[in-house]
């Protein structure tokens, strides 16, 4: 089986975005792939946080991952800093990176503008930790989005130059580009963020669901109640194609363009299908959390399993350039 390896930073409880973007499609390649899945925690260090939090909340997105579907028997679900291979092979990545393609990075500069007073070292190299987190267990697939495919270029790129320098060793990581369509927050104008406070987390109450997608942005052409619109460019419409069935996605299609129903309506139907969608995961997330210590021991395990496909690495990857022992 060809390798998987993908990874989500610890923003604590998962969101709709987080969900939508990539878990879900991270379950369905568990059936297909040898899957390593892992909460990034380095990478959020390069940005503000806090400290008391960080830990629990790597274990509340390991919390959400298992509850979403993610199968420890089935993938290897580990926390990053529980490996240290990955820095390790980051440091020799280094090498071989070039500082100006670093810098002309979009995610970089736009991290940069957002954290003016805190662009560090880290930030600047976040590709690079990247890559070695992908090429550490010789991942030839990384399922992304859109938004990461520079990343996964620039990542081809440094297996090239290590490949040319050391002679072949690590396989080009291909993109398995996502086919789930471009999610817009709440607010109809950008990618569903927590920080923006556009989405809506997947443990949130029944009431609250409803009352934030009262408030969502739909087609701007329908002004009025009996304006028709646009399924295709209303944002509502899109999150119906992953909680709807097609009788209710029909209707809503029907509905819109003829004004036979109102955007409130639209958006009822969505939050009744929503509600039950999300009703299962938090079933599951209860009973993970009603095992004291469960998720750190599938976390423990997973480490272990992924150590033992990194130090094979690294251990090569040290005799294939040369260092001493």
């Amino acid at each position: 089986m060809e390798t998987v390896f993908s990874g989500i930073q610890p923003s604590g409880e998962m969101h709709l975005g987080n969900y939508l973007g990539a878990v879900r499609n991270w379950v369905a390649l568990q059936d297909q792939y040898r899957c390593f899945f892992c909460v990034v925690d380095y990478h959020a260090i390069t940005q503000d946080y806090e400290r008391d939090a960080l830990s629990r909340q790597t274990l509340e997105m390991a919390t959400d991952l298992i509850a979403c579907g993610i199968d420890p028997e089935r993938s290897v679900v580990f926390v990053q800093s529980s490996v240290a291979e990955h820095t390790e092979l980051c440091w020799i990545l280094d090498t071989v990176t070039p500082f100006g393609e670093l810098g002309r990075m979009t995610q970089f500069k736009d991290k940069s503008a957002k954290q003016a007073d805190n662009i560090n070292a880290g930030l600047f190299s976040y590709p690079v930790l990247q890559t070695a987190d992908i090429i550490l267990y010789k991942a030839s697939l990384v399922p992304v989005g859109a938004d990461q495919v520079q990343h996964l270029e620039l990542a081809r790129e440094i297996v090239r130059r290590f490949n040319k320098r050391w002679g072949d060793y690590f396989p080009e990581p291909q993109a398995l580009l996502s086919s789930t369509p471009r999610i817009l927050g709440l607010d109809g104008q950008a990618k569903m963020s927590k920080s923006l406070g556009n989405t809506i987390a997947l443990g949130e109450a029944d009431e609250p669901i409803r009352k934030r997608l009262a408030t969502a942005a739909t087609d701007p052409q329908r002004v009025r109640r009996k304006d028709p619109g646009d399924p295709e460019v209303c944002n509502l419409h899109t999150l119906h194609t992953f909680f709807s069935d097609e009788e209710r996605l029909e209707w809503v299609r029907s509905g819109c363009r003829t004004a036979d129903i109102g955007c409130f309506e639209c958006k009822s139907a969505l939050a009744d299908n929503l509600i039950a969608h999300l009703q299962v995961i938090r079933e599951r997330r209860a009973e993970l959390q009603a095992q004291p210590g469960r998720i750190e021991e599938i976390l423990r395990e997973g480490a272990r399993k992924a150590r033992e496909v990194a130090r094979q690495t690294i251990d090569e990857v040290r005799d294939h350039i040369g260092l001493w022992g």
